[in-house]
């Protein structure tokens, strides 16, 4: 393909969501923003595919150059500039810090969770080196002066998919839909309010869980979700759809590339089943998850994205572009596929000390009943996403938990504070 793969997200209508990840730590000690500056901008020589601005080409394409301008290290802000406008220098990324606060913001389009996690992880590394002037033993993270392994830039084009037909395909049992919230926090803005709350759990306790209950973490968070909603839901809904994203990277041979490669997993769970114990529950959905992460299934969804890609390459004029992506995109119309919530996990990565310097971390996205699941050290982390201010899905979150017996805490709600894109038009 002519053009890269992170350019494909730029695409997106921003109109309602915003295709931004916010990357949000809470240090042990107040936050030094001169330190924090040159710690980003050091960190940042690591991943030259990130220092990226983007620019139109003859056919009204986008189109990533590099970008050798600093990154920006802002300080408290009431309004939050927008990714590639000049106020962060072009980039698609810029940091925010406040009291304890660090906030790592970043294009969608460059990577997902699975991508940016080495990225914030040599900032971290890299701001705690130069805060306290000492070295922490972390080997598991990138340092900047470390060289990019193989295929970390590298980006997957149709021929690495194959030909082998699906082992399973997913057919839905329509799950329910929560189009009033969605309407509400969509359009609504006397209800519309984005937030989020925090989840902090010790690793052991989630991990003695699933253990006992043949899980895993992401199977465990699914579970969880959907007896959530079984709590808050009408009788009268008969399924309640978990979906969760899948990284295929290491399937096409290209386990270090940085690239947003996704494919989704569909759950169902019927009010019946979901008076299931944990254990069954817990076996019918690592195998869900295992037949629908395999290659066969995985591709196929990853190859519909590469064919709009080169569809795209074919129309003339950014506009004609844009409306084309919006008819076709994936993600939504007719043919896309939703559950009833999502629940993320981005797996775990060995941060060594520097997990020692910092209290939380999560993923902040768009969503409603949207979770993210991050791990650091010996602690594991969830964000969970509304667009409305309804303490109903927590509140049933955190009773889900309690009769599990799985000790918590939670802060929160927070606004999510998403900033969207600034782009290039065509004259």
């Amino acid at each position: 393909m002519k053009h890269s793969f992170d350019t494909f997200g730029l695409y997106h209508d921003e109109s309602i969501f915003r295709f931004v990840i916010r990357v949000r730590f809470i240090m042990k000690d107040p936050v030094d923003r001169i330190i924090l500056e040159s710690a980003v901008n050091n960190a940042m020589k690591r991943y030259p595919y990130f220092a990226v601005s983007v620019g139109l080409d003859e056919d009204g394409a986008y189109v990533l150059k590099p970008n050798h301008e600093r990154v920006v290290v802002l300080g408290r802000r009431r309004r939050l500039p927008k990714l590639g406008s000049r106020q962060v220098n072009g980039h698609l990324l810029f940091v925010q810090c406040e009291g304890r606060e660090i906030n790592l913001h970043i294009s969608h389009a460059l990577c997902g969770g699975r991508g940016v996690q080495p990225w914030v992880m040599t900032t971290v590394y890299q701001y705690v080196a130069e805060k306290y002037q000492i070295t922490p033993d972390a080997p598991g993270i990138r340092k900047p002066d470390s060289p990019l392994l193989p295929g970390e830039t590298e980006e997957p084009t149709p021929d690495m998919l194959g030909t082998k037909p699906p082992i399973f395909r997913y057919k839905s049992r329509h799950p329910a839909v929560l189009t009033k919230d969605y309407l509400n926090g969509m359009f609504n803005p006397f209800r519309r309010k984005p937030l989020f709350w925090v989840f902090s759990f010790a690793q052991k306790d989630i991990m003695t869980f699933i253990k006992n209950n043949d899980a895993s973490v992401a199977a465990f968070f699914l579970i969880v979700t959907a007896k959530t909603l079984d709590k808050v839901l009408p009788e009268k809904i008969p399924v309640i759809g978990g979906e969760t994203a899948h990284n295929p990277s290491a399937s096409l041979g290209l386990p270090n590339t940085h690239c947003d490669l996704l494919s989704h997993v569909h759950i169902d769970y019927t009010r019946e089943q979901l008076k299931w114990d944990m254990e069954k529950l817990g076996t019918m959905t690592r195998g869900q998850i295992l037949l629908q992460t395999d290659p066969s299934v995985s591709f196929e969804e990853l190859g519909r994205k590469l064919r709009l890609m080169e569809e795209l390459e074919t129309i003339h004029g950014l506009k004609q572009k844009r409306a084309y992506f919006k008819k076709h995109d994936p993600s939504s119309g007719k043919d896309a596929q939703h559950g009833t919530y999502i629940a993320n996990y981005t797996g775990w990565m060995d941060w060594g000390e520097a997990a020692d310097y910092v209290e939380s971390f999560v993923y902040i996205v768009e969503g409603h009943v949207m979770l993210e699941v991050s791990s650091m050290g010996d602690r594991i982390f969830v964000s969970f996403m509304q667009l409305l201010d309804e303490k109903k899905y927590t509140d049933a979150f955190q009773a889900v938990l309690t009769e599990l017996g799985i000790p918590f805490r939670v802060e929160g709600p927070f606004p999510k504070k998403l900033t969207c894109h600034e782009l290039p038009k065509q004259r």
